[in-house]
């Protein structure tokens, strides 16, 4: 399949999978949503793949998150029950219970939607350019609540959803966001280093221990994801970008002016 938005490559039994719109920090707009989504279930299926990686274009960005001004046009040209059914699915979770490993290369800051995407990864490695900002709640949206606690636990999960605060390289790490920390050069050799040893594993074995701990679970993961699917859609709607985005949308206005 041609991508648009993505990039895919294969290294040693190691699937990789860059976002790649590096001149909107890797921006997760409808169509990068879906190829990674399929480019993640492609390489679930194909036996000579062991462990899959995410990672972002450039320095700056893992991904800034969801594309503001794709959901400004959304929430102009759809309406509310056309807009619930074009988030009824359910890319992050898929990729969160894929069959295979899956890692996160942090390359650079993930907020809103991409701190969502990196925390259902099953692990991440970092450098000093990695934070995460999971910003939901600043703008009247609720996500994280079935991924991020299963990563570093609920006190600390509670503490980053309610206050959408930044979170640096080194408390990512030290609070287990990140399982490595290492200098931006070493980056991609430390996530490739323990991809391959994945990969180099009994696959049989490694996927059932992913299969087992995603079962073990108090709740399992997609009761959890649909907890929070169903209360935005009946109790909670997330704010339209305009209402979310307002300082974003000011600058962006002005800067055009």
């Amino acid at each position: 399949m041609a991508y648009e938005h993505i990039l895919t490559e294969t290294e040693d039994g190691v699937g990789i999978i860059t976002l790649n719109r590096p001149e909107k920090l890797n921006a997760m707009n409808r169509r990068l949503s879906h190829e990674l989504h399929t480019a993640v279930k492609a390489m679930e299926a194909d036996p000579d793949i062991g462990c899959i990686v995410v990672t972002g274009a450039g320095e700056r960005a893992f991904s800034a998150g969801g594309d503001i001004h794709e959901q400004l046009s959304d929430d102009a040209r759809y309406t509310q029950e056309e807009l619930d059914a074009m988030r009824s699915g359910r890319p992050s979770y898929d990729i969160s219970a894929c069959a295979k490993p899956i890692m996160g290369m942090m390359n650079g800051l993930a907020y809103g939607g991409a701190a969502v995407l990196a925390s259902s990864l099953d692990m991440r490695v970092g450098c000093e350019g990695s934070k995460f900002r999971f910003l939901a709640a600043a703008y009247g949206r609720i996500n994280s609540t079935w991924s991020l606690p299963n990563q570093v636990g609920w006190p600390i999960a509670k503490e980053l959803l309610f206050t959408a605060r930044v979170v640096e390289a080194e408390e990512a790490w030290r609070i287990g966001l990140l399982n490595h920390l290492v200098p931006r050069a070493q980056l991609r050799a430390k996530t490739m280093e323990i991809a391959r040893t994945i990969a180099g594993n009994h696959r049989g074995a490694v996927m059932g221990v992913k299969a087992l701990l995603l079962q073990q679970l108090g709740e399992s993961l997609e009761r959890q994801w649909q907890a929070e699917h169903d209360y935005g859609v009946n109790v909670l709607r997330g704010a339209k970008a305009a209402d979310a985005f307002p300082d974003f949308i000011a600058r962006k206005i002005a800067k055009a002016g």
